[in-house]
């Protein structure tokens, strides 16, 4: 890392001269289906939105696509600081995870979770695993390796199908909820199938749904917010791929000030267990009983200004916090961690 940093203000701290920019180089070619390839098809678009912001604040920002030329890029540039926001490498979810590596062994300082971190959020099923086994509710689950695997007795209708190893809603549509086990079985059959990858099944929890975000930086905190369905569409209420990526419905989720010490505690605890770092998201659900189920964990989930719809952003902003306080909360925690200054303990 370049000794170079640059003070902000009156209160010592401090931010990077020079940060590099990680985005998911995209083709439509690397992906199985057009749905899974709009989820990405922003990443540069972004990437330069994010930039405009950096630029602002006096930071020198240069743009790297997570493609082959990453690692002689890196070195010809010597980034102080690398904001890491890559979704996927040549199509694949789970290959993100490569990025940190890159980035160690380049011993250059970067926002997010390290390899450990993003592998394990592109596994569900091992997610699920260890919240479960850490006391951290989540609804009952099975994977399914095949379409014709026989179902767990555990398992209740109705039932959720979701891919393993993909994230952004990506086939959570409204038909994703399951009735009936010919239902179901249709369901794992096409996803299986066109996916190529195991799909976790968790029974559906009626009721309320929250976002929460941890952001870590000089005060580390939790901010949950409950999503608010400004009307009703089909049987089921959640977030579905086509309420968050179709236009026409582009108005109808909102989020409001949710608080809860207890689902604070839960989130801490599922944040340290999933091994995350500077940021990350959780979906919940509180049924009619009161009790909340985690659904997915999201180490580095979409950041973008808050123009580009991002959950975690218009979440922050909730709670007063711009993209450009993000974006210094972020970068100044990378710099101190950088520096073997050790990170405050996570506050309620």
């Amino acid at each position: 890392m370049n000794d170079i940093i640059k003070p902000l203000g009156k209160n010592g701290y401090q931010l990077p001269k020079k940060v590099g920019l990680i985005y998911s180089f995209v083709k439509r070619s690397y992906f199985p289906t057009y749905s899974q390839y709009i989820t990405e098809n922003d990443s540069r678009k972004e990437a330069y939105l994010t930039a405009k912001y950096l630029n602002k604040m006096g930071i020198k920002t240069i743009l790297y696509p997570g493609n082959g030329d990453l690692s002689k890029k890196l070195l010809r540039d010597n980034p102080d600081v690398v904001i890491n926001i890559t979704g996927s490498v040549h199509g694949q979810e789970f290959l993100a995870a490569s990025i940190p590596g890159v980035l160690e062994i380049l011993e250059i300082p970067y926002t997010g979770a390290g390899i450990l971190g993003e592998s394990l959020s592109y596994n569900k099923f091992l997610v699920n695993k260890l919240l479960e086994q850490n006391g951290i509710p989540v609804p009952n689950y099975q994977l399914f390796n095949s379409y014709n695997d026989p179902i767990s007795p555990n398992l209740r209708f109705p039932l959720m199908a979701k891919l393993n190893e993909i994230h952004g809603a990506v086939e959570l549509t409204f038909d994703s909820i399951s009735e009936t086990e010919k239902h179901l079985r249709d369901r794992l059959k096409f996803l299986i199938k066109t996916y190529d990858q195991p799909v976790l099944v968790q029974e559906f929890i009626v009721g309320r749904e929250i976002t929460a975000v941890l952001l870590e930086g000089l005060n580390k905190k939790v901010y949950l917010a409950e999503v608010i369905m400004k009307r009703q569409i089909g049987k089921y209420t959640f977030k579905s791929f086509e309420l968050q990526w179709y236009r026409k419905y582009a108005d109808i989720i909102n989020y409001q000030i949710y608080k809860d010490p207890i689902l604070n505690e839960y989130v801490k605890k599922a944040f340290s267990i999933t091994d995350m770092a500077d940021y990350g998201r959780f979906d919940i659900r509180l049924d009619n009983s009161g009790r909340y189920y985690f659904l997915d964990a999201n180490s580095n989930p979409h950041l973008a200004p808050f123009e580009t719809g991002s959950p975690v952003t218009c979440i922050l902003k909730l709670y007063g916090l711009s993209f450009t306080d993000i974006m210094k909360r972020l970068l100044i925690n990378t710099v101190r961690d950088a520096k073997g200054k050790e990170k405050l303990p996570i506050t309620p």
